[in-house]
């Protein structure tokens, strides 16, 4: 099964809420990911707010994004 991001939301700092097509949904916090040239702009929260789902996965207007299967490794699903 291809993985697809369903839909996201914006929690806090640089947590996102996701809900995955496989039924998967929880919280990822990408603020260990934020570095470099192409994540690094992110750490701004104003433009980490401002992400999109496009392509089954979330991205941003800078050309970040992440691949859906590291998101969904990385998710954590509410007990």
């Amino acid at each position: 099964m291809f993985l697809h991001v369903l839909e996201a939301r914006y929690v806090r700092d640089y947590v996102i809420w996701l809900r995955f097509n496989d039924g998967t949904s929880g919280e990822v916090d990408l603020s260990a990911e934020l570095e470099g040239p192409v994540f690094g702009p992110l750490r701004d929260r104003e433009v980490f707010k401002r992400f999109r789902i496009e392509s089954h996965t979330v991205c941003w207007e800078t050309g970040a994004d992440f691949a859906p299967e590291f998101l969904h490794e990385n998710v954590q699903v509410a007990a």
